[in-house]
This record gives structure tokens, sequence and C-alpha cells, in this order.
């Protein structure tokens, strides 16, 4: 494969000749990599990208949410690590930190603070910009894999009942044909995929939305001395209380540098104010992020995003579900930013995607829909986390929950608080969280029995901070330095 930022447009000279074994993969973000990570054995595979990509960890233009927290949970790790063996490595390498959970997670749920038991799951920290420069440089490394960037996209080719490939336009103005046995699209939040799918006569898919009126406000500090190894610290909003839902995030970052998120729901929500920001972080249900940003010197100034809602295209659904065409990704479903579940949905669907090219074939009749419903699994376990917490806020819009989900809801609740003092439903709850078991890991007759003798132990009344990460932080003096914006 070619570098990602410079890909040879003549790469695809046979433009209008099909080849055998060919995919068009729309986007290079994550889902559109790792789509091209799962589908490089068993095609040649040439991925569309509008952006002019960077060589390395830097900013993009198609990616502004990149600048608010973005973990990637373990059940997503080990999905990237089975396309690109090596990649946590990589990451790590470069920077990232393996952040063992719940050991290294200060956090106080919807019912209490978690306590900081021995590892059972963890999550990749970095920053986006570092996480998508590595997965682009290991599949640079991938044989049959070429990128064009700086590609726009103009349609899909084909019927109702196949999609055979794209039409692109390149940034010198040229049209192009690239015909393909299979198209998947990953572009993400912003896909027209509905609108494709519509002008070839598909028929619209069923689709659901929940808008809790989140919106996120990020800015980036340089760490306290000594505090390489420091927690990740979260408070989060307790969706039982009647009024708008505020939370707070600090995630390590590379380069000794602490990354705060901070979210709330309409009547709540933080603004772009540099001077507010700290207050913000305050006045959630603990004060303890705005108490260490207090002594961490801030770097850029505040990023604000308010496109959060919860969005979900039931693709899976249509009966006439045309050959030749995936989506995957965001482009399927977008969450609530605050679970940081869309990079591990996406390589979880990247993987199932593999899974069905592997057993079928790539231009197998039925193939396309057989993906798509394979994709759907790991989105609705993600929604189902999502949209279950955020329509209980204040003013949130959306399909109010029956009885059977506020029957849930209320179960969740008590397993939640039953989390917060025993290590198996903690255990239990962590790895539905991250995306590595089910949600009926949540159901099962020996976590029924725990959640209804409740927690074993007495709630915690403070954050779990250790007297030495209490020290590092607590005994530095508060910086008092302009913040320089970036």
């Amino acid at each position: 494969m070619s570098n990602p930022a410079s890909a040879p447009r003549a790469a695809a000279t046979d433009d209008h000749t099909p080849a055998s074994g060919r995919a068009v993969v729309i986007g290079a973000g994550a889902a559109g990599l790792l789509a091209a990570a799962a589908l490089h054995t068993y095609a040649d595979v040439i991925v569309v990208e509008r952006d002019v990509l960077p060589a390395g960890p830097e900013p993009r233009k198609g990616l502004p949410q990149a600048r608010h927290a973005h973990p990637l949970w373990s059940g997503g790790a080990r999905a990237v690590e089975e396309l690109l063996p090596g990649v946590t490595a990589a990451w790590l390498a470069a920077g990232a930190r393996r952040v063992p959970l719940p050991t290294g997670l200060v956090t106080l749920s919807a019912r209490g603070w978690l306590r900081r038991w021995p590892e059972t799951e963890f999550m990749i920290s970095c920053s986006r910009d570092l996480l998508d420069s590595v997965l682009r440089e290991q599949v640079a490394r991938t044989e049959r894999v070429t990128v064009l960037d700086g590609t726009e996209l103009l349609g899909l080719l084909g019927d109702a009942s196949r999609v055979s490939g794209v039409r692109v336009r390149t940034s010198d103005g040229t049209e192009r044909v690239l015909e393909a046995d299979l198209v998947v699209d990953a572009s993400g939040r912003g896909s027209r995929s509905t609108a494709w799918l519509d002008a070839l006569g598909v028929p619209q898919a069923p689709m659901e939305e929940i808008d809790s009126g989140l919106a996120f406000a990020s800015r980036v500090f340089l760490a306290p001395a000594g505090t390489g190894d420091f927690p990740v610290v979260s408070v989060q909003p307790d969706p039982a209380r009647p009024e708008p839902a505020r939370s707070a995030i600090v995630v390590p970052l590379e380069g000794e540098r602490w990354l705060v998120t901070l979210s709330g729901t309409r009547g709540g929500q933080p603004t772009a104010s540099a001077e507010e920001f700290e207050l913000f972080a305050r006045g959630v249900r603990h004060p303890v992020v705005g108490e260490l940003i207090a002594h961490a010197r801030p770097l850029t100034d505040v990023v604000l995003t308010r496109s959060t809602i919860n969005r979900r295209h039931h693709f899976e659904k249509v009966r006439d579900w045309p050959e030749g065409f995936v989506a995957l990704g965001d482009s399927v479903a977008t969450y609530n930013p605050v679970y940081g579940h869309g990079m591990s949905v996406a390589a979880q669907g990247a993987v199932a995607l593999r899974g069905q090219v592997a057993e079928y074939g790539i231009s197998a009749p039925g193939l396309a829909r057989r993906a798509q419903r394979a994709v759907a699994l790991p989105v609705a376990v993600a929604w189902e986390l999502a949209t279950g917490t955020d329509i209980r806020y204040p003013e949130a819009i959306g399909e109010q929950p029956g009885v059977a989900r506020k029957l849930f809801g209320r179960y969740m609740a008590r397993l939640t608080r039953t989390a917060a003092g025993s290590p198996p439903v903690a255990r239990a709850l962590l790895s539905v969280i991250t995306l590595s078991a089910p949600l009926t890991a949540l159901v099962r007759p020996e976590m029924l029995l725990a959640v209804l003798r409740g927690p074993r132990r007495p709630p915690l009344t403070e954050p779990p901070l250790t007297a030495d990460e209490r020290a590092v932080v607590f005994s530095a003096p508060e910086p008092a330095v302009t913040p320089t914006a970036g």
C-alpha cells in the first residue's frame, strides 16, 4: 500500500474494467481503515477519502469531534488487534497509555464511587489524532490497499438490486468511476448513505433518534509533574435526578497532557468560555475534576460541540437490501460520545464483516445483507447502553421507553449501585460497558442473585485516590500561566 497521505491517483487505471475481488471503502477514518484491514485478504481495496490526510498525528478537517475524549475500550481494542496484529504495541510505543480497569479508574457512577479492584478490562487512552495516525501507518503496510485522499465521492453506481461501484472526483477536478464487488460506507457521522441509496430506489431504512440535548466542551492541559500513571477520573450524572445531566472526565494523552471533557444536557450545557471551564467542572456531582485542573496548566482554548444526537439507521431491516453495499461504524449509528463506544463498535463491525466475507466470498449472493445484519449486533449493545440512559434526562427528545425498558432501567440502577460494593458485579458491568460481553451477561442467574442481595460493602464517600496521587497533584501550586491557543 502507498502512503495514505500521498496515495497515487493512478492506482486504479482500469476504472471501467471490474476486477475479481475489488472493494471500495468510503472514508479513511478509523472505521474505513479497519474495513480495509478486514477486506484486504479477499480483495484489492481502494479507500476513498475526501480530506487530504496528514502524514502524522495531526488534526484533520473531517473529524471535528476528535478534540473530545476518545477512549478505546478493551472490547474494541481486541477487535482492532485481531484485524491489525501488533497495533496495540504500536499505540503504546507512540505514547498512548493502556489503562487497567477498574484499577486505573476513579469514577463516580450514577450510584456511587466504583472501587479500584484488580484489572478485569482496560482502555487505550491517547489523542484521536495519534490513534488514527498509527492506524494509517499499520494499514499502509498492508498489501492490496490503496488510499485515494483528496477525493470526493459523488454517488453510487448500480440500481436498487445491486451497488456496483462509485463515482468520484479527484482534487484536480477529474471525475472517475471505480467499479467494485463490494462498497463499504465508513464515512462517519456525515454519511450520505440514505440519500445515495434513495437515488438508486432502495427502500428507506427505519431510523431512531434520541436527543438528550447534550453539549461537549474540551480543553487540553499540561499534567502536573509526576502524574504519568495518574488514573482516569470521571464524574458521571445521575439520570434519576430531575436536573440536567452534567459530567466531567480527565483522560491522559501522550506528551504528559490531560484532556478534560465536560458535558451537559439542556439547561446545563457547558460553554466555550475558558473562564467558566473550571467552574463548570467543580459544579458537577463532585468537584474533583475541577480541583485537579486547578493544578494543571491549560494548553489550548475550549472546544465546544453540540451535535451529539443518538441516531441509528436500521439497514439490517431493509428487506430488499442491495447486493454489493454495506454500511459500517458511524454510518450506521452515532451515539452520545460520553460513552466512548463509537470506535469500538466500528472495530467489532469490521471483524463481523470480515467473518461474513471469509465464509461466503466478497461477491456471493446475499453477502451484503448477511454482513449488514452481523454489523448490527455490536451496534445494538452500544445503542441500548446509550439511549437507555439518555432518554431519561429532562427534556430529552425521542420515543419514551415502554414498560419493559423502564423495568430494565430500574434493574440497571440497582446493578450499578451493587457494582460499587461487589467485585463480581463490577466485573460484569465493566465487561459490558467495554463491549467485551453482551448485555445478557448482566442478567445471568448469578448476577440476578447478586443484584438482589445488593452491595456487600458500604459506599465510598470520597474519590478513591491514593495518598500518593493526592500528594502529587494537590501539593502542586496552582499555575498562573496564560493558555496558548491550539
